[in-house]
């Protein structure tokens, strides 16, 4: 019986080293998981803030870009107005010069 006895203690010494090694196994995967998910989360969330980034200074390019346009708008409409002024003022110039 001593022999018997033996094998089934060595028989549950091993199972419970099994399960040591099975238990150590699953944290392992555990913390690969977890870290795995946190690059992935570090990741999006870089990614979101690059984005944003982005938007904003789409944003503010616009605004200027409108600006420019308003700025040139005025610039040629005063240039315009100058010019019509010019030719009124010549106009009434060549009427002050003609004879009647």
């Amino acid at each position: 019986m001593g022999n018997q006895e033996e094998q089934s203690l060595r028989e549950a010494k091993r199972v419970e080293k099994r399960a040591a090694e099975e238990a150590q196994r699953l944290a392992k995967e555990q913390e690969r998981k977890k870290a795995y998910l946190a690059r992935e989360q570090a990741i999006e969330e870089a990614q979101k803030e690059k984005e944003t980034k982005r938007s904003e200074k789409r944003a503010a390019e616009e605004v200027e870009q409108l600006a420019r346009d308003q700025a040139r708008r005025e610039a040629y409409l005063a240039r315009e107005k100058a010019t019509a002024e010019a030719q009124e003022a010549k106009k009434l110039k060549a009427k002050k010069q003609s004879p009647e």
